[in-house]
């Protein structure tokens, strides 16, 4: 079985691409610049599964037509869409790895002791000085400090982070609308 620690994501199915089973693939990551590829893992009902490359051919702006052995038709690449698609993380640059520990917070919630729910996190930034969660909050990017003396708990279980974020690094409009 794939655990989430050993992969890390590289970007997401779109729709396909004519009748045989093809389809496009946005990614984050080109993999295929650096080495050759025999395949990519797909989240499939919450599940890790591997599928072995048939073809792939890149794109202009970070994108790809892959072709899944066994996929053939329109129906069983429809399944396809929208799936995130990752890599093992052995097989990634170094600078990758070290980042990889913070990815595993996508998808976690975020709440602050003092004015409960912030929103959702949707990445993590690791290209400044201070690494930051990057929240959802009902459809702005609010920026929060992964520093340890604001974080309070993290449940891995129940994807939650709390924190105890210090007065005025959250500026809220409306304290109660949080």
């Amino acid at each position: 079985m794939i655990r989430e620690e050993e992969v890390y994501r590289i970007g997401m199915l779109g729709k396909p691409h004519g009748t045989k089973g093809e389809l496009t693939f946005t990614f984050t990551d080109n993999v295929f610049s650096r080495m050759e590829v025999a395949y990519v893992i797909c989240s499939m009902e919450g599940i890790l599964v591997p599928f072995f490359l048939e073809s792939h051919r890149l794109r202009p702006h970070a994108s790809a037509l892959v072709k899944f052995e066994g996929v053939d038709t329109l129906e069983r690449a429809r399944e396809f869409t929208g799936k995130a698609v990752f890599f093992p993380l052995k097989y990634a640059p170094q600078e990758r790895r070290e980042a990889a520990d913070w990815n595993l917070f996508d998808d976690f919630t975020m709440e602050d002791v003092q004015y409960g729910p912030l929103g959702k996190i949707t990445a993590v930034d690791t290209t400044t000085a201070n690494t930051l969660f990057v929240v959802d909050r009902h459809g702005e990017e609010l920026l929060v400090p992964a520093c340890g003396e604001f974080i309070v708990e993290i449940d891995r279980a129940g994807k939650r982070v709390t924190v105890r974020l210090p007065e005025g690094l959250v500026n809220l409009d409306n304290a109660e609308e949080v």
